[in-house]
């Protein structure tokens, strides 16, 4: 059971690490301010109560449906 719990944390958690790592790109695209107003205004403007729901929300449904798809096939 334990097994079970850490591969599903550490799963979510690099989804997380992967939604977290797209934004901060996205900061220093065209479109973002975060090559003008430099990395910190980046990284505070990023992590945001906002994101971090839709992170661990996004996570979940995203372990949940490659678990799925791992039993299902």
């Amino acid at each position: 059971m334990n097994k079970i719990i850490w591969r599903a944390v550490i799963e979510i958690g690099f989804i997380i690490f992967l939604f977290y790592s797209n934004l901060l790109m996205g900061e220093f695209e065209r479109s973002g301010l975060g090559a003008g107003k430099g990395f910190t205004w980046a990284i505070l403007d990023i992590f945001t109560t906002t994101n971090f729901a839709i992170a661990v929300i996004a996570a979940i449904i995203g372990y949940a449906l490659v678990e799925f798809l791992r039993h299902k096939l």
